[in-house]
């Protein structure tokens, strides 16, 4: 039995938000940016991507051959047993990460924590969960800080190493080049359900397990591939990272609804109503920015703005992509094309229901 079982407590009760859903809206992190400013970048070149970039981590030249990266994330409760949730945040920190094509080696516990309200032991659990899941990444937990806070929080800072050269951004999508999604789409329903104790326990633990699944080997096939493109889907949604790709990189793209892969039960709970704020806001955020379809159905359509935690890896590579999709699915993962990049106004994205097209983005 978790510790939070034992003790009566739900930690999904603790928050209004939940994962990656907790985030600010997109919309008000853009305009933090527009208010924030130029920032006078540090002298010299070594600085590969930054602030300016808004990709997945920065990432600092070392020499030649190694580059390092730096990442931070946290989020209040989106499960109720505290290890799941300390196994869900790491892989969420550490997938920035495989993200920008490197591999993790050291992290930091951040983590605040109701010390009068909670068990501190059941900090301890959420700090064991991550750290075990870290030790399968071969990364280390070497540290970090605790703060007091009425609403629990947990995640880690990640320190990762990459070869400069084959580095992963957002901005080197090109048209022409297929999307290709590794995880299934739904986290954000299901935890939603959860919170109103309305999630049955097999859509709950098949989240659970995409959730602490690692996005190391979707990373290690793509870069192997030749993929210069890739970001992974957190709290804006599939289709809020896409249209941040597609906007650094100047372009366009069509997705196939009929293609994109779902958890089990999402479908049936995104009808239900089970959405969460963090969702809400993506598809008010991109409705003058995504067009879709009349044939695409409303709880697909949620699905595709659904706020994920520890979501898979997108990746836009050069089509065609068979050989990266059977590569994927030969190491098990159940990856999935869902559309194109287009020459089109940067940013925009067509969803439809059928076959994705070519051509320029409507």
């Amino acid at each position: 039995m978790s510790t939070s079982a034992q003790h009566g407590i739900r930690l999904t009760s603790l928050s209004p938000g939940a994962g990656c859903a907790c985030k600010l809206p997109q919309a008000s992190l853009e305009q933090l940016m527009s208010d924030l400013g130029p920032i006078t970048p540090v002298p010299g070149a070594d600085l590969l991507v930054g602030l300016p970039e808004g990709d997945d981590a920065a990432v600092w030249r070392l020499n030649a051959a190694q580059a390092l990266i730096l990442t931070t994330d946290f989020f209040t409760p989106i499960v109720d047993d505290p290890y799941d949730w300390g196994r869900i945040a790491a892989a969420n920190a550490l997938s920035d990460v495989y993200a920008m094509g490197g591999r993790p080696i050291i992290a930091l516990n951040l983590a605040a924590w109701p010390g009068e309200d909670l068990p501190i032991g059941m900090l301890a659990q959420v700090m064991r969960g991550a750290a075990a899941l870290a030790a399968t990444a071969g990364c280390a937990v070497v540290g970090g800080h605790t703060i007091a806070d009425p609403v629990p929080k947990y995640g880690m800072a990640v320190v990762g190493l990459a070869d400069p050269a084959r580095l992963f951004t957002i901005d080197n999508a090109r048209a022409g080049d297929e999307l290709i999604l590794t995880k299934p789409l739904g986290t954000g329903v299901v935890v939603t359900a959860l919170k109103h104790d309305a999630a049955s326990a097999d859509a709950v633990r098949s989240a659970v397990d995409s959730m602490t699944a690692l996005n190391a080997t979707a990373s290690e096939v793509a870069q192997a591939a030749g993929a210069r493109a890739a970001t992974d889907v957190t709290g804006f949604g599939l289709l809020g990272h896409l249209h941040r790709m597609l906007k650094a990189s100047g372009v366009a793209a069509r997705v196939d609804a009929a293609r994109v892969p779902f958890l089990p039960e999402a479908l049936e709970l995104a009808a239900k109503g089970f959405v969460s704020g963090g969702s809400r806001a993506n598809m008010s955020h991109l409705a003058d920015r995504v067009h879709i379809d009349p044939s695409v159905d409303e709880e697909t359509s949620v699905l595709l703005h659904d706020a994920q935690t520890s979501g898979g890896l997108l990746i836009a590579a050069q089509a065609p992509a068979d050989a990266l999709l059977e590569r994927l699915r030969a190491r098990g993962l159940p990856a999935a094309s869902i559309g194109r990049v287009v020459d089109g106004p940067a940013g925009r994205i067509t969803v439809g229901n059928g076959t994705v097209g070519k051509g320029a983005a409507a």
